[in-house]
């Protein structure tokens, strides 16, 4: 009987965790997935070279800057040659727009 549950308790462990769904990759993870892309063909140094430079680089451009600081500079740097009322419509819209999915 202990053998039974035992053995019911390692079935329902196993099948629970086989229906966990894959947890999403992270930035890092899609970063590293996207460098082997355009390694191909590198060896040896070459791509260890490569991987490093592309890795230490900053993630592909976003549609949108990531932080509300990245998004200041550059709708400040967009209205450049603005004045008055212009800029602050400008800056007003600039800040509000929502990240393009």
């Amino acid at each position: 009987m202990k053998k039974l549950i035992i053995a019911a308790l390692a079935l329902s462990c196993t099948a629970a965790f086989a229906a966990d769904p894959a947890p999403a990759k992270t930035a890092q993870q899609s970063k590293m997935v996207t460098c082997n892309k355009e390694a191909t063909g590198k060896k040896g140094d070459e791509r260890k070279a490569f991987m490093k430079e592309c890795l230490s680089n900053k993630p592909a451009a976003p549609a949108a800057p990531a932080t509300q600081q990245d998004k200041m500079k550059t709708c400040n740097t967009d209205a450049a040659g603005k004045k008055g009322d212009e800029r602050k419509a400008f800056m007003k819209e600039c800040l509000s727009a929502k990240k393009a999915a």
